[in-house]
C-alpha cells in the first residue's frame, strides 16, 4: 500500500540557513574503519558514498575523536591536525553526493576509553564504572584539571574547523551515551566542587563552552548540532527534567539541530533495551520526551531509535514532536532504504534483536554494536550486508579481532 511521504520529502531549513533536502537522517554509528594509527581510510569514503546515493538527507559520521590520547575503540579516526586533509576531502566529497549533508560527529570518550587503549583515562571526576561486567574493561579515570578542560574545549573547536575546511557540511557534538560531555552533565559521574560541577548550571558549562568555541571557529552559517540524552536512566544520574533545561539553554545559544537519544553502556536504552511495548509499537523510543521538548523550544529536533516502518516515520513527523527521523541500524541492513521510503513504499526494516544465546552477552549493548560494525565493514568493502548473520558467529569473529588488536597494541606499546 502506497504511503503519503510528503512530510518526509520536505526540505528543512536550519537556524544557520543551511537546508537539508529531506527529513531522513542517518544517526552516528561507530565505524572503526580508521587505520591502525587512527587515520582516515578509503573504506570510509566508500561507505558514505553508498549512503549518500541511498537518498538520506543528512548523514552523521561515527565518532571522530578530538584527542589521540583518548580513544573509544581501536581504529577510531582522530582529527587533531591537517595531516589527513586529502583523505578527509575524499570522505567529504563521497558523503555529500546528490546534495546530501555530511556532518562529522566529534567526541571524547572520557572514562569510556577501554584499558586496552588507555590505562589512565580522564573524566570530570575520578569515578569508575559501577557495573562489574564493565569494570574489568575500563580503568578508574583521573579527574580533569581546569587546564585540561580548557584544552579539551579548544580541541573540539579545532577539530570542527578542520572538518569545515575538508568539506564536511556540519558537525555534531556527541553529548550522549555516557561519553565525556554526557559525564559532565551527570551528577552521578560529575562530582566536582568547582565551576564545572555541582549545580546543573555548572554541569552544563562544559557543553556550552564547547558549543561557543566551535561556533567561533566555524562561523554562523555552518550547522552545529548535538546528540543529547533524554536521560541516562541511572539512579542519581542525568534526568529528563535536567535534559530539558539543557535543551532550552543550547537552543537559546543557537544550536542548529538537537538529536535526542538516551542511555549509556550501563543502561543501553539507545538500543531499545527496556522499552515498553507501547513505545515499540509507536516505534520512536524517545518521542514522548520530544513532545515535551517541542513545547519548550523551536530548535529543530531529530529523534533517533526505534523507527522501522514508513508509517511510523510519517506519524512521528505528523505529531510535530520531531522535525527529522533519525535512522541507524535500518540503514545498515538497507543502505538505500531512504530511496524506498521516499518513493512511497510501505517499508518495513529487517532490524531484529541480535542474540548469541549467552545471557551475559545478550544483556549488553556491545554485542549489538559489534554485530552492526561487522556489517559496516562489509559495505565499506563493496559487499552487501548480511541480515541473517549469526549472533554467536559474529561474537566469535569480534573476539578474534579484539584479540588480534590487543596483541598489536601490546607490540606498539613495547
Amino acid at each position: 500500500m502506497a504511503q503519503d511521504v510528503t512530510l518526509i520529502a520536505q526540505p528543512l531549513t536550519l537556524p544557520c540557513g543551511a537546508v537539508l533536502k529531506n527529513r531522513l537522517g542517518k544517526s552516528a554509528m561507530s565505524e572503526t574503519l580508521g587505520s591502525r594509527d587512527n587515520r582516515v581510510t578509503p573504506k570510509l569514503s566508500r561507505l558514505y558514498q553508498c549512503w549518500a546515493e541511498g537518498g538520506t538527507g543528512l548523514l552523521v559520521t561515527g565518532n571522530v575523536m578530538i584527542d589521540s590520547r583518548a580513544l573509544g575503540e581501536p581504529h577510531n579516526v582522530v582529527l587533531e591536525d591537517s595531516r589527513d586533509m586529502a583523505a578527509l576531502r575524499d570522505w567529504a566529497r563521497a558523503g555529500t553526493r546528490d546534495g546530501t549533508h555530511l556532518w562529522m560527529q566529534l567526541n571524547h570518550p572520557g572514562k569510556q576509553s577501554p584499558v586496552l587503549l588507555s590505562r589512565q583515562p580522564v573524566a570530570p571526576s575520578a569515578i569508575g564504572f559501577s557495573n562489574p561486567a564493565l569494570k574489568r574493561f575500563f580503568a578508574t579515570p583521573r579527574a580533569l584539571t581546569g587546564a585540561d578542560i580548557q584544552d579539551l574545549i579548544q580541541r573540539f573547536a579545532r577539530s570542527a574547523a578542520l572538518a569545515r575546511e575538508a568539506g564536511f557540511t556540519g558537525v555534531q557534538i556527541h553529548g550522549a551515551h555516557g561519553y565525556l560531555v554526557s559525564q559532565f552533565l551527570s551528577p552521578l559521574h560529575n562530582q566536582r566542587t568547582d565551576e564545572w560541577g555541582g549545580s546543573l548550571e555548572n554541569r552544563m558549562r562544559f557543553v556550552c563552552e564547547v558549543y561557543r568555541a566551535i561556533r567561533a571557529s566555524v562561523g554562523n552559517d555552518f550547522p552545529v548540532s548535538i546528540k543529547l540524552n533524554s536521560a541516562d536512566f541511572q539512579r542519581g544520574g542525568f534526568t529528563e527534567a535536567e535534559s530539558m533545561q539543557v535543551v532550552e539553554t543550547l537552543g537559546g545559544l543557537g544550536m542548529d539541530l538537537i538529536e535526542i537519544s538516551g542511555g549509556t553502556y550501563e543502561k543501553p536504552s539507545m538500543a531499545g533495551q527496556g522499552a515498553k511495548q507501547s513505545t515499540r509499537q509507536r516505534e520512536a523510543y524517545f518521542l514522548d520526551y520530544a513532545e515535551q521538548v517541542r513545547a519548550r523550544v523551536n530548535t529543530p529536533l531529530m529523534v533517533t531509535g526505534g523507527f522501522r516502518t514508513t508509517e511510523g516515520m510519517v506519524a512521528a513527523l505528523q505529531s510535530g514532536a520531531t522535525d527529522m527521523v533519525g535512522l541507524a541500524r535500518p540503514l545498515v541492513l538497507a543502505p538505500a532504504l531512504s530511496h524506498d521510503v521516499l518513493s512511497g513504499r510501505a517499508v518495513t526494516s529487517e532490524v531484529k534483536p541480535i542474540r548469541t544465546g549467552l545471557k551475559a552477552v545478550d544483556d549488553m549493548a556491545m554485542m549489538e554494536v559489534s554485530w552492526y560494525t561487522l556489517q559496516l565493514d562489509r559495505i565499506s568493502r563493496g559487499k552487501a550486508p548480511q541480515a541473517d548473520a549469526s549472533g554467536l558467529g559474529s561474537l566469535l569473529k569480534v573476539l578474534g579481532v579484539v584479540g588480534w588488536r590487543r596483541l598489536r597494541m601490546g607490540r606498539m606499546r613495547a
